[in-house]
């Protein structure tokens, strides 16, 4: 499609002719009629985005067996779910263009100087880390780290933060990090609540309240009341000071099996917690504090008051606030609980040849294991803000931490002093950088008319007819300047500059250091000694260590990432460039709607397109993350029926093919899983389910699906399954993982499904970030629009039941949004669709190339897979002893990460090309699985030695390779340069395979000393 200057359109290609593939030039370029419009063309992204070439689509076509691409997409797609018409989207533009659209929409964000903390703050993302973590494709295209030996860099940073939050709470394990702090605290809940459970299973039932100190943040507060309400948790809100409920502790009159503090408060009061804490412990509850990282620097970490469990947000360390996201929480704990941890660990291990090597450690992915019996549904994280925030700690180190903290709590106290003396009521006497000023009612109105006048926000708590009050939260990126404009605000009249300068000298010279620190609360221990958080304080030490740590990991910049059902397709520069713009980056969640019409036309634009692409009428943008989505879809769900009075309804049916944290999502929302038979194509089993749906027609809330099927196909009974569960009064939930097979071709909300999430980072293009971060938008039919997440910003005093706040944020990571909307503002209609069939055409391609060597293990009618296919490994089990780990490995020797490994069936491999890789290199990715195939089978003719062969030894090191002692029966050659075009670029695993049950019986999760990686 080509497109004018004013983005009308020229002319069009029809993407589903039989000739749609030759209609293009050399470059991919859509030709048009030679006329003067054409002189206004720019490039045509779409192009840029899919990586095939106009001749490559016959030649491909021609292996499969295709004619056409719309023969192609006629013997995949189920004729009566294809759409019939084009999506209804703006057209095309190009990057420059699109650019240049989303800065105008940008700018209509206002950026004001927030002091409302919350848990948020404004801070300084050294340059060093913006531009070569957060703006580098090594760094935000690397995958989830399952295959370790390719992952050490980013695995390694990830050690750095589980050592630093560890460091600052006094704890004896942390996880890698967690969506955002509202999620951590809900996530703790359920944990101390199933360890309660487990110690007191012999004794009488565990108390079902959970005690949340009203010092909590609110939206922390409103995340975990929603989380508790589906599993029968009662919240109880009270004053953790009050000395009523203090003595009810002891006296035994109330038993919480958990409770949740925030220290500092949220209104910024610093409270010594160790009499409540110990109290709670007595009646036998556990405490979950939450915490400011920044803060823990001067004040005494939450262990030593006797916290169980300790979190918080990474956020202030060097992360854009982005109007609420992507941030990095963390979870830290006693290592008694190691095994109850959410989320991911990295550990400590060592390899064959016993260096230590990194992984990740004990319940990685358990939710896929243990489905239904998992503890959480979590299956990310934020890998990419917490890198940023552990190399924030390793730049500044302790003394400079405890410097910028110094700072801002001296900076507090003279703001503190100042309005005491213009006569103002600072609250509280202790604090670290947040102070709540009480205040007469009319005088608030004028304060924030003033504050409105400088481009300042400040907290506003809600009054009554007689008073009120308003926060201030600093942070280090206070200038002397920015305090003299706050100040002006609450000044008397006619106050000048000068003498506000003058007071805060003054002040300056009379405030002692941690005065306003309760001597009980001041940190007495050391922090950060580990040497690497010592050696990297110059840019150009830190740039080499960012450096090397990148090297040691596989990114897309290095080769393909095939892995089935995360679609690792390109992340365009255009659609990168808008994230770290400050109109975006540089905003707080809770400010004020009316300076974010930027923000509130883009989400509207990506909401509105999102809903045209999959048939829905309503879209949620809060979930930060997929498990979060299919959280979210499913309490829309539960809620929906309990309007209807519908409260018996909670079985969820769900197919035994499922992603692992479906089953673990619907625990989570409420529900009891039954699961569903697959029949031997892999498709589910319609008799099974139409059985189970009249067993439990009563209770039938849901069936939960994945459509493609997670076994690669298109199945053509999908409308007559989504009938079959309304007949009996159930919703349709639609697992949004594979949606990249359907964009312009197909919608979930056409085939009868009532909800989906959307994986932003896999089929719009949001990276993976090594792990994360994520988004899981939620897209329903009408009839569910009512039951979406609420928004604390509009509604904050009515929160329901029936209206969940899934994310701390309003709007989740909101500043990776731009990325999805520029995405489908370059592509268009024709250029998504064209994606589409590029990723069914690649999958079919591979799967045809290798069929011969690697069954496939389930195809569509027609013999053709969807956008990713399963290849059967087992056969080679039997006949040489090699698993599909062993094939994994040897694939890191050839240059490329493994597709997704054993899943959904043991001893197989789901490969997912995506429309972003050229044939190029579909064919070196081909050639280097019949490679491997060809040495199985020298393996099973005696030419390779059964145990001692590159199978089993992968992947070989640069360092084993140089080693005096090769004592294996096959050459060095075979082990490096297996491939011809290895001798060009060869990527280094920098370990050798890893020994995982070493490091379980071992369990280390901090750093090591520096001694461990001697020769």
């Amino acid at each position: 499609m080509a497109i004018k200057s004013d983005g009308s359109v020229i002319a069009s290609v029809d993407l589903n002719s039989d000739a749609s593939h030759k209609d293009q030039g050399q470059n991919g370029h859509l030709h048009t009629s030679a006329n003067l419009a054409d002189l206004d063309l720019t490039d045509i992204f779409a192009s840029r985005h899919i990586g095939l070439e106009s001749q490559d689509w016959q030649t491909m076509l021609e292996v499969i067996g295709c004619a056409t691409v719309a023969d192609l997409i006629a013997k995949t797609v189920p004729p009566q779910i294809r759409l019939s018409r084009p999506l209804d989207l703006p057209p095309a533009r190009s990057e420059f263009q699109a650019l240049q659209d989303l800065k105008a929409i940008a700018s209509q964000n206002q950026v004001f100087r927030s002091y409302i903390g919350m848990g948020y703050y404004s801070c300084i993302t050294p340059p060093v880390i913006q531009r070569n973590i957060l703006e580098n494709p090594g760094w935000y295209t690397q995958y989830t780290p399952y295959q370790a030996e390719i992952a050490q860099g980013r695995l390694e940073a990830l050690l750095n933060f589980q050592t630093m939050v560890m460091d600052l709470t006094g704890m004896e394990i942390a996880n890698a990090s967690l969506l955002d702090e509202g999620t951590a605290a809900a996530e703790a809940m359920t944990m101390v609540y199933g360890i309660v459970a487990s110690q007191k299973k012999r004794q009488a039932e565990p108390s079902q309240q959970f005690f949340i100190s009203t010092a909590c943040h609110p939206q922390t507060i409103a995340v975990v009341q929603t989380r508790a309400i589906p599993l029968g948790i009662e919240v109880v809100l009270g004053d953790h000071t009050d000395p009523v409920i203090l003595d009810q502790l002891t006296n035994g009159e109330t038993s919480y099996f958990g409770a949740l503090l925030q220290y500092p408060a949220t209104d910024g009061a610093v409270y010594d917690d160790s009499e409540f804490i110990a109290k709670l412990h007595h009646s036998g509850g556990l405490v979950v504090v939450a915490t400011d990282l920044l803060a823990l620097t001067l004040l005494k970490p939450p262990a030593e008051f006797g916290a169980d469990v300790v979190i918080g947000s990474a956020q202030r360390f060097g992360v854009p606030l982005g109007y609420g996201g992507p941030h990095a929480a963390f979870l830290a704990t006693k290592e008694a609980y190691k095994r109850q941890i959410p989320g991911r660990v990295v550990g400590v291990s060592q390899d064959v040849h016993g260096r230590p090597a990194l992984r990740l450690a004990l319940q990685t992915r358990e939710q896929h294991i243990r489905r239904d019996k998992a503890t959480s549904n979590i299956c990310t994280a934020q890998v990419l803000l917490a890198v940023m925030a552990s190399m924030y700690a390793v730049y500044h180190g302790a003394a400079g931490l405890r410097q910028i903290a110094q700072r801002v709590q001296r900076l507090t106290s003279i703001v503190a002093a100042a309005l005491e003396a213009w006569g103002y009521t600072v609250v509280h006497r202790t604090f670290f950088d947040t102070l709540k000023i009480s205040l007469p009612t009319a005088h608030q109105k004028e304060l924030l008319e003033k504050a409105t006048a400088q481009q300042i926000n400040l907290r506003i708590y809600s009054a009554d007819e007689k008073s009120s009050a308003v926060g201030i939260s600093l942070d280090e990126a206070v200038t002397i300047s920015d305090l003299q404009n706050l100040l002006l605000i609450f000044a008397p009249s006619q106050t000048s500059g000068t003498e506000i300068n003058q007071l805060m000298q003054n002040l300056a010279h009379n405030i002692a250091q941690d005065g306003a620190i309760p001597p009980s609360c001041q940190r007495q221990t050391e922090f950060l000694n580990h040497p690497i958080f010592q050696l990297y304080h110059s840019e150009t030490e830190l740039l080499r260590y960012i450096n090397r740590l990148q090297s040691k990991d596989l990114s897309l910049t290095t080769s393909m990432i095939p892995l089935g059902s995360c679609t690792m397709k390109l992340n365009a520069t255009a659609e990168m460039i808008p994230v770290t713009w400050p109109e975006f980056g540089q905003i707080h969640p809770f400010a004020p709607q009316d300076q974010t019409q930027g923000y509130q036309i883009l989400f509207q634009q990506l909401e509105t397109w999102l809903a045209e692409i999959t048939g829905f009428a309503g879209v949620s943008l809060q979930p930060n993350a997929g498990s979060q989505g299919e959280y979210a879809g499913l309490l829309t769900i539960r809620n929906y029926h309990h309007s209807r009075g519908d409260h018996n309804r909670h079985v969820c049916l769900i197919p035994t093919s499922a992603h692992g944290t479906n089953p673990a999502s619907a625990v989570m929302a409420g529900m009891t899983v039954v699961p569903v038979n697959c029949d031997a194509a892999g498709n589910i089993d319609v008799a099974d389910l139409a059985a189970k749906a009249a067993k439990h027609s009563d209770h039938l809330a849901a069936l939960m699906i994945t459509y493609p099927s997670t076994h690669g196909v298109f199945e053509e009974s999908i409308q007559d399954i989504c009938a079959i569960v309304h007949q009996y009064g159930g919703q349709v939930y639609m697992d949004g993982a594979n949606m990249n097979a359907q964009v312009g071709v197909c919608r979930p909300g056409d085939m009868g499904a009532d909800v989906c999430h959307l994986n932003l980072h896999k089929t719009f293009c949001i990276p993976h970030g090594g792990g994360g971060p994520g988004m899981g938008p939620i897209c329903v039919a009408a009839h569910l629009v009512p039951f979406l997440p609420i928004n604390l910003l509009d509604n904050s005093e009515s929160h329901s039941e029936l209206m969940p706040v899934i994310s701390a944020a309003p709007w989740g990571s909101a500043s990776i949004l731009p990325i999805s909307w520029m995405y489908i503002v370059m592509m268009g209609a024709e250029g998504l669709l064209r994606a589409t069939q590029a990723a069914i055409l690649n999958a079919n391609y591979i799967a045809a190339r290798l069929e011969s060597h690697y069954p496939v293990l389930y195809k569509g009618t027609h013999g053709l897979v969807a956008h990713e296919c399963i290849l059967d490994l087992r056969p080679y089990k039997a006949s040489a002893n090699i698993e599909v780990d062993d094939i994994a490995k040897r694939l890191m020797d050839y240059g490329f990460h493994a597709p997704t490994v054993s899943w959904p069936v043991a001893g197989t491999m789901m490969v997912e090309p995506t429309e972003s890789e050229s044939k190029a290199e579909l064919d070196r990715f081909c050639a280097a699985m019949i490679a491997i195939s060809e040495e199985i089978s020298q393996i099973t003719a005696g030419t390779l030695d059964p145990v001692d062969n590159p199978l089993k030894n992968a992947p070989h090191t640069a360092a084993s390779l140089l080693s005096d002692d090769w004592n294996h029966p096959y050459s060095r050659q075979l082990a490096a340069y297996p491939a011809s075009w290895l001798r060009e670029h060869k990527f280094w695993a920098t370990v050798g395979r890893i020994d995982n049950a070493y490091g379980d019986r071992n369990f280390v999760c901090s750093c090591l000393p520096m001694s461990a990686y001697e020769a």
